[in-house]
């Protein structure tokens, strides 16, 4: 069985970055909110704290029970974790005098400490608390200060249990992979066996226990988790695997048929289903980008559900949900989360599907699907696709959508895309796209007036997709790809490029 460090998360934006940096050292971890309690099994090896935008003085500030964690699992608490242990052993947690955030340096480091073994005394560390602790209850051992904040770590005496004030996780803490290391491997004593062979062999496992002889449906977009899926799921049933592509008529250009060629090249058994004209009849009419994310998914259900039908004996349901996708649809202060749109795979099934859900990868980040999909000898163009969208173009064309609204959009993504790939800018770019926008401009074409449709370029670099930062495409390659789009696509005299990051901006425009 697989060894596990639990991560109680307190609500932090960093909570994530903890999980990942954890599994960059082949350790497993999952994080569970810190009101929801896990089981501790025998698979769990060490508990992580996460921090917090609550203060420990806040009336309602999260208070979990740790008597079955403290004591008898290593323990690390971060920044919040830390202020918490302290203060509920008897400490004192006071607004900072010095607000802390962003880099600062320690300036003294206990040499001693198995927590701190390897970084350096003058380490630069990320903070980010208005709170500080002032005062350590009896038994609790500063072994570490930076200028400001005399008890940047601690440990507790015969415990192993530490607490640091900074953030190891963030990369602007230089030192925090030796940090992270030192307490799981050194005093934790994790074997950094999780890679990705060994989900592959844990997961196909899994899979053969829980679906056995029983027959699998699974919807295939063309995209890397539905393709891993998929090769997972082979690896482990077989024929009983039975995969469906659906055209929703929003697809990229020449899309449907070159996805269909590469899978039958893999050796999937895939029914391919042209479901365009009844895609593009749901969404007549349509332009709140949530009605069109809701008509898109019911139809695709309704098809889905007709091909289902057609085959025998099938009982479960695949699907590609990852990691991210889980840990959204639980809030850590358990309350409703803030809904910024749907997700078109998330919501679950209507209740005539009586089909059982398999979800091979929902243990695992983005980029470490495409570990696991390199690892099974998935062609690297197939794993290196951008993301692209469930509903498709639908959400780049705004307001409602047309079959010819849908072609123009269609050319000028495949000038954009192919352009980015023939200047060797495509595996630099992390997702691009192009957006018809609702309004006409203006322009001159041979000595005449135009009035014709507007689009906008979209790429950004983001490593999960949960913050992004727009790409400084090379302005010589933009002047080309406008001059392109413009020359070669009928009804558009106008290319614009978004500039704007995430947050504020989505990386969609609906």
């Amino acid at each position: 069985m697989q060894e596990k460090v639990i991560i109680l998360d307190f609500g932090s934006q960093y909570t994530q970055l903890i999980a990942r940096r954890v599994r960059e050292l082949n350790i497993y971890s999952e994080i569970h909110p810190f009101n929801k309690m896990p089981e501790l099994d025998g698979n769990v090896k060490a508990v992580i704290l996460s921090g917090s935008p609550h203060s420990v003085r806040e009336e309602n500030a999260p208070n979990p029970d740790l008597s079955e964690i403290q004591g008898k699992y290593p323990l690390l608490g971060v920044c919040y974790g830390a202020q918490f242990l302290a203060a509920k052993a008897g400490g004192v947690i006071m607004p900072s005098k010095i607000r802390e955030y962003g880099r600062a340096n320690l300036n003294y480091v206990d040499s001693s400490s198995e927590l701190l073994k390897g970084v350096p005394t003058d380490s630069q560390v990320w903070m980010s608390h208005g709170d500080t602790i002032t005062k350590l209850p009896e038994s609790f051992n500063v072994i570490a200060s930076t200028k400001d904040v005399q008890c940047a770590a601690y440990k507790i005496e015969d415990e192993s249990t530490y607490a640091i004030q900074f953030h190891p996780e963030v990369y602007h803490s230089t030192d925090g992979a030796t940090l992270l290391k030192n307490f799981l491997v050194d005093i934790a004593g994790f074997s950094q066996d999780w890679t990705p062979n060994s989900f592959i062999e844990e997961t196909v496992a899994d899979i053969k226990a829980k679906v056995g002889n029983d027959k699998v449906v699974l919807g295939l977009s063309g995209g890397v988790d539905s393709t891993v899926t998929a090769v997972l799921l082979n690896k482990a049933i077989g024929d009983n695997l039975y995969c469906v592509f659906v055209n929703n008529g929003l697809l990229r250009k020449n899309e449907f048929n070159s996805v269909l060629d590469n899978y039958e090249h893999m050796g999937l058994n895939v029914i391919g289903v042209d479901a365009e004209d009844k895609f593009l009849t749901a969404l007549e009419g349509l332009s709140d980008p949530e009605l069109k994310r809701k008509a898109i998914g019911k139809t695709f259900i309704e098809v889905f559900d007709e091909e289902a039908n057609k085959l025998e004996g099938v009982k479960w349901l695949a699907q590609g949900t990852i990691y991210p996708d889980v840990i959204e649809s639980v809030s850590a202060t358990g309350g409703p989360s803030a809904t910024i749109k749907s997700h078109h795979n998330v919501g679950g099934l209507p209740d005539f599907m009586k089909l059982k859900i398999v979800e091979p990868l929902r243990k695992i980040f983005k980029d470490e699907v495409r570990r696991v999909g390199k690892a099974m000898g998935i062609d690297p163009e197939l794993l290196g696709r951008h993301p692209f969208p469930g509903p498709g173009l639908a959400i780049r064309i705004l307001g409602d959508i047309t079959k010819e609204k849908v072609s123009i959009l269609q050319e000028v993504d495949h000038i954009f895309i192919q352009g980015l790939k023939d200047a060797g800018l495509y595996d630099s770019v992390w997702q691009a796209g192009a957006m018809l926008l609702p309004v006409q401009s203006v322009g001159v074409m041979g000595d005449e007036r135009t009035y014709e449709r507007v689009v906008a370029l979209r790429a950004v670099e983001s490593t999960d997709g949960m913050t992004a930062d727009w790409v400084h495409l090379p302005y010589e390659f933009m002047a080309d790809v406008s001059n392109q789009i413009i020359n070669r696509v009928k009804g558009v005299n106008r290319v614009v490029y978004d500039i704007s990051s995430k947050p504020p901006a989505t990386i969609e425009w609906e």
